[in-house]
């Protein structure tokens, strides 16, 4: 580990709050050990051995808090994914959530934007700012040679954007908005007719964000939980129980909109850092 960065991580966090106080925003503490994990493909929550999992995003219990009436909040925290080790990857992590009521990803991404400015003037300022969008079918037919609202493949889809997509969003630099995903790929995001609200943010080339605008329709938010327990499960991962007490709220959040980013590969960007053990403190 490098203890000057180590200060300077430091510096950012404090920082990052600053940002998000002034505009308003709630700092919220959430459970670490949950009950039920949103089940997705491809994260997986490590068990506790008294019962639960380590969560791998507070979005679940943030939502649950937009839904009871907070209008505007924010979480720094640690997260963990059973799996993930690597010069980008620790199995836990350390994440920054946050969530506007009556809003869209469109807000979402101008406080992005605004966040990412203000940090590279401060930490970094000899870099420019810059930022572009790229729809996700732009994206494909350019780089891939196919229509992921026409296939629907899956399994092509996350090879494609490892091996062709995210390549190519490198070449550009800077920041990156990739945007707009194709229905079956919505997650926990609404819809606008056949297109996801929902955006990844890239730096040079490295995933750092991800956004919806938030699905607040109990039937459908249940149904896409169905589907990717039945996932899950015929890939052979672990099932997790159904938060039904999420289920029960999401309609009561009315239009919201939130983000989860990841403060190590934030610092890693800012910093010029290669290596996510020089940001943190890694066991």
């Amino acid at each position: 580990m490098d203890i000057d960065l180590l200060v300077k991580r430091s510096r950012i966090v404090s920082r990052i709050r600053s940002f998000f106080d002034a505009l308003g925003f709630v700092e919220v503490e959430t459970p670490v050990r949950i009950a039920a994990p949103a089940p997705e493909t491809n994260i997986d929550c490590p068990p506790v051995a008294t019962g639960g999992f380590l969560r791998a995003s507070p979005e679940l219990q943030m939502k649950k808090l937009l839904a009871a009436g907070m209008d505007k909040i924010y979480q720094i925290g640690p997260c963990f994914r059973d799996g993930e080790k690597g010069s980008r990857h620790n199995p836990e992590f350390t994440m920054i959530e946050w969530y506007r009521r009556e809003s869209s990803y469109r807000d979402i991404m101008d406080d992005t934007k605004n966040l990412v400015a203000a940090l590279l003037e401060e930490f970094s300022p000899e870099r420019e700012v810059s930022f572009r969008e790229l729809k996700v079918r732009e994206a494909y037919l350019k780089f891939a040679g196919w229509d992921p609202w026409v296939d629907g493949d899956h399994d092509r889809f996350d090879f494609d954007m490892a091996t062709k997509i995210e390549p190519a969003i490198k070449e550009m630099g800077g920041g990156v908005f990739l945007v707009d995903y194709p229905p079956w790929a919505a997650s926990l995001s609404r819809l606008r007719g056949d297109v996801a609200e929902r955006w990844e943010l890239y730096w040079d080339g490295v995933e750092l964000a991800n956004c919806f605008s938030e699905l607040n329709d109990p039937s459908e938010q249940l149904k896409r939980f169905e589907s990717a327990r039945e996932e899950r499960r015929e890939s052979g991962e672990s099932d997790y129980p159904i938060d039904t007490e999420f289920i029960d709220s999401v309609s009561a959040m009315g239009p919201a909109a939130g983000v989860a980013l990841g403060i190590d590969r934030l610092v890693m960007a800012l910093l010029g850092v290669r290596e996510i053990s020089d940001v943190r403190v890694c066991g």
